[in-house]
């Protein structure tokens, strides 16, 4: 289990020397993702696949992105493919249902799973897939749109998703490697919890999608109960059989994501599903220093949530 973050230290570091302590986080974020490329180099013999999961607001992406710059550093020509490219198109006959017969977005089965089982085995075996694309807006899959792939010798392809460790896709391959990641560590007091993981990913949730998808803050805590339901039904059953888990979160991130989260805040009406997790958390971001966004790096984590980054999403 990583150690919890000290909110003394934070403060101290991020009112006396922001720039500092944001070099030195990101530096620990790159050791990490060095060491994850390196293990891949290691096994690619095995396999060329990579499976890397984690849930919502765990920066897999970016992640995912920095694992392959590294691995290129090292020789080996990597990509990654997001598994929200084989969302099928939407079907309301034939969509996966809750319980309460709600649309489960959060289920496995709203991907081509078929498809996406033969193009991980066609890559394995040294063959090529035509990799589809989705279309969110329309909600459909576009047949004009897709990109070809065929991994060469020294190459590996990561898959990532929040159902990339899921056993529908890995079962097949028990050799390829397998990462989990999601912001695992805690904020404490003199040993006492005062800024749960959890409300990480949500303020970089709420950040996120208020920045990059016009979603307002009110919006995402709604639909933060079926998040986390999800998690713990179709995410959570798989991470430890992750060959590593890996924490994404940054002893500096709450000051940065601070006033981005506060001002989504400001506008939430009071009966707002779940407004009791931001009651909670409100005083909670009240107690760290802020430290700008001028000292986070084009290429942090970070930057998947508050923009400004040099990857494309």
């Amino acid at each position: 289990m990583p150690y919890p973050y000290d909110i003394e230290r934070i403060n101290k570091r991020a009112g006396g020397d922001p720039k500092g302590l944001a070099d030195e986080c990101e530096a620990i974020f790159d050791r990490k993702v060095a060491e994850v490329a390196a293990t891949i180099s290691e096994r690619i013999a095995l396999s060329n696949i990579v499976f890397l999961s984690g849930p919502s607001g765990s920066g897999k992406t970016t992640t995912a992105k920095k694992i392959c710059e590294a691995l290129e550093r090292i020789g080996v020509r990597a990509h990654a493919i997001s598994l929200d490219k084989y969302f099928v198109t939407f079907n309301a006959e034939t969509a996966p249902r809750t319980e309460d017969g709600q649309y489960d977005r959060e289920s496995p089965y709203c991907l081509d799973l078929e498809l996406l089982k033969t193009h991980i085995g066609v890559l394995e075996a040294g063959g090529e897939a035509i990799v589809p694309h989705f279309d969110f807006k329309k909600q459909m899959q576009l047949e004009s749109k897709f990109t070809p792939l065929k991994l060469g010798a020294n190459e590996i392809v990561i898959f990532e998703g929040i159902h990339a460790l899921n056993d529908l896709l890995t079962a097949e391959h028990p050799n390829a490697f397998k990462l989990y990641i999601s912001a695992r560590s805690d904020v404490e007091r003199e040993g006492v919890k005062v800024f749960k993981r959890t409300w990480t990913r949500l303020l970089r949730r709420v950040v996120r999608d208020d920045f990059f998808r016009g979603t307002g803050a009110s919006e995402t805590l709604k639909m933060w109960a079926i998040v986390r339901a999800g998690e713990k039904k179709y995410i959570s059953p798989f991470k430890y059989k992750a060959d590593l888990l890996f924490d994404s979160s940054m002893e500096y991130e709450i000051p940065i994501l601070k006033s981005f989260a506060q001002n989504a805040f400001s506008s939430i009406p009071s009966g707002t599903q779940r407004i009791e997790e931001l009651t909670a958390l409100q005083p909670a971001l009240a107690g760290f220093e802020e430290i700008s966004q001028e000292f986070v790096s084009k290429d942090s984590i970070l930057r998947e949530f508050i923009g400004g980054g040099k990857f494309k999403y």
